[in-house]
């Protein structure tokens, strides 16, 4: 049996590709996998608030030190942490903007990656702090950024969290994009079709 963190950080409802690609993820999964149990973020509709000073005081002061002003201002923060900490495995449903992610998920990404307890940094470097886990990424863009592609080197989505993720310790990602999806009606049903397939695929490896 295993604990899913399930994220949403688009801000639409039923127009997102995103959500809908992700919700059917998780659907298909719960259908093979009834005995999982899964926790459900919805930073699209919900979001967290950017970190301030108050929260970067709080993050680099030993927790006996705190005032609880700062207590206070870093609450949030070790929920979601702890929350993160406590899943297997991680869906992630992430349209591009801009290139990136959404500031939903950046602001997000900012409360949980946080030295000692997320990573940790020594001598030989960043260590993330939690390991074992998979993490199944769906995006949807309006162009195409896969590698060979023209637009490829606009991809900061991508990188950015395999990057911050790995960062944490968390490298097994698979990522399923739904993009093109402006290229008109034919290039959308392609795109989704291959997504659709992917999920199918996932639901019985990942």
């Amino acid at each position: 049996m295993a604990h899913i963190l399930h994220i949403d950080s688009s801000p639409r409802g039923e127009r997102s590709y995103s959500r809908k690609l992700s919700h059917k993820f998780i659907t298909a999964w719960k259908t093979a996998h009834p005995e999982d149990t899964l926790t459900y973020r919805d930073l699209g509709h919900n979001p967290v608030p950017h970190v301030d000073e108050p929260w970067i005081a709080a993050s680099f002061s030993p927790p006996e030190a705190r005032t609880p002003e700062l207590n206070e201002a870093i609450k949030l923060s070790d929920e979601l942490v702890d929350e993160f900490i406590a899943a297997d495995r991680y869906v992630f449903g992430v349209p591009m903007y801009n290139f990136s992610v959404p500031s939903t998920l950046k602001a997000y990404i900012d409360q949980i990656v946080r030295v000692n307890r997320t990573f940790a940094v020594n001598e030989q470097g960043y260590q993330g702090l939690v390991k074992g886990k998979k993490m199944l990424i769906v995006t949807a863009s309006g162009g195409s950024y896969r590698q060979g592609t023209p637009a490829a080197g606009y991809d900061f989505q991508e990188p950015f969290l395999r990057a911050i993720f790995g960062l944490v310790g968390i490298t097994d990602i698979t990522f399923m994009h739904a993009d093109n999806l402006s290229g008109g009606d034919k290039a959308v049903e392609q795109s989704l079709a291959e997504v659709d397939t992917a999920i199918q695929e996932a639901v019985t490896s990942w």
